[in-house]
């Protein structure tokens, strides 16, 4: 706990220059990330009328998105099949990560489908917004399906860091269990551990309150209307954690309609009673939750479960090795980040995987190309093993590939 507390005094104090460093990154990215921008980039220099990106423009990705540059659905799983809702959420997980108006091009241009929105959340412990989702409708879909997608930690965003590491308990009154309290008030929860009357504050909106009644106001017109909840990192935990503050507020008319959850990368959210809580509640509702872990992924390991932290997962885990086979598990394997047995295997699977970067297109085909920045950001995880796992490159092969 101290040692988290200090962690986020400092990432509190280097807020501003982590977000000009980022900043800087993300604009040279774009500049000269790859060859047709920096080919861009020498003729506009040449002619001495270099022309700077927008931050706000479709066309300008987040260090995300230069990860992963793809932006197009796998068009050899269609509506209907078992992979699709999967292979759906994890593109839809990718894309959170990118400003609104590419989101909006890509929803609507690039995958056919409705655009219902994107939310920025205030979060009252850190004074400004800092949760972030976006809304679709899947006109593709056999039914009416909603999709609410959560963004995960952005890389040089520092309170979305001291969200993740705020974990000290919050004991979920009517649920019997404890769950992160960083997380809990990433969704709304105020410092005096209640939750707002309403959608805003001012000119502030609350992440679970809007969502849930942009989801009701939807309901009304179709009473077919089902959707679902999706994530990666920090963005998976806010995914599941939302059923469970539906169930706090007794919304039993919300959850009939919630049709699944799909989580990538997703940390530990509570403690055993509360998982107990949360599988009554998914079995009751018919909810299907999917929670996918590839290979030595740090952050699905991490807040420790062991008798200090007592954090416990829940729920279907399928875990995904390295070679993109995939496995119904209780638990992945290695459940804690620092185990001793797993020190040799982190490192020799990175290895793989930095190999097999450059053999996937080989394999599988051009779609499978990874951009020249991924390659590069292999290369730690021999030394740092478990942070490359983590990227939605992997969780998105996973799910297009892999039999489940």
């Amino acid at each position: 706990m101290c040692f988290s507390t200090l962690v986020q005094t400092v990432l509190q104090y280097y807020e501003k220059p982590l977000s000009l460093f980022g900043s800087g990154f993300e604009m040279s990215l774009n500049l000269l990330g790859n060859k047709s921008n920096f080919s861009t980039f020498l003729k506009n220099l040449l002619r001495g009328k270099v022309v700077m990106p927008s931050k706000n423009s479709a066309s300008f990705l987040s260090t995300i998105g230069h990860l992963d540059d793809r932006v197009e659905l796998d068009k050899n799983i269609k509506s209907g099949s078992n992979k699709y809702f999967a292979t759906l959420s994890a593109m839809a997980s990718k894309l959170a990560y990118e400003n609104d108006e590419h989101i909006k091009v890509i929803v609507e241009k690039t995958w056919k489908m409705e655009f219902l929105g994107t939310y920025s959340f205030w979060d009252e412990r850190q004074q400004e917004d800092t949760t972030q989702a976006f809304m679709f409708r899947d006109r593709n879909a056999d039914s009416d399906i909603i999709f609410v997608a959560f963004r995960g930690t952005e890389l040089f965003n520092a309170n979305d860091w001291r969200t993740d590491l705020d974990i000290p308990w919050y004991n979920l009154q009517g649920v019997n269990g404890k769950v992160h309290g960083g997380f809990m008030k990433a969704l709304g929860l105020k410092l005096d551990g209640t939750w707002p009357k309403s959608t805003t504050t001012g000119e502030h909106r609350h992440a679970y309150n809007t969502i849930a009644a942009e989801l009701k106001g939807h309901f009304k017109s179709n009473d077919r209307t089902k959707f679902i909840v999706t994530g990666h990192s920090l963005g998976g935990a806010l995914a599941v954690l939302f059923p469970a503050v539906l169930a706090l507020h007794n919304e039993i008319k919300t959850l009939e309609r919630l049709e699944a959850v799909y989580t990538f990368g997703q940390p530990r959210v509570g403690d055993e009673r509360f998982g107990e809580f949360m599988k009554e509640q998914f079995e009751h509702y018919g909810v299907r939750y999917y929670r996918f872990v590839n290979s030595h992924d740090i952050i699905p390991r991490l807040p420790y479960d062991d008798s200090v932290f007592m954090f416990k997962h829940f729920g279907t885990c399928i875990y995904v090795n390295s070679i993109y086979e995939a496995t119904v598990v209780e638990e992945e394997p290695f459940k804690n980040y620092f185990h001793w047995r797993s020190i040799v295997t982190k490192r020799v699977d990175a290895l793989w995987e930095l190999v097999r970067s450059f053999l996937l297109p080989r394999m599988f085909g051009p779609d499978y190309k990874e951009t020249l920045l991924l390659k590069i950001f292999r290369t730690v995880g021999p030394v740092f093993p478990g942070l490359p796992a983590h990227g939605l490159q992997d969780y998105i092969n996973a799910t297009r590939l892999a039999t489940y």
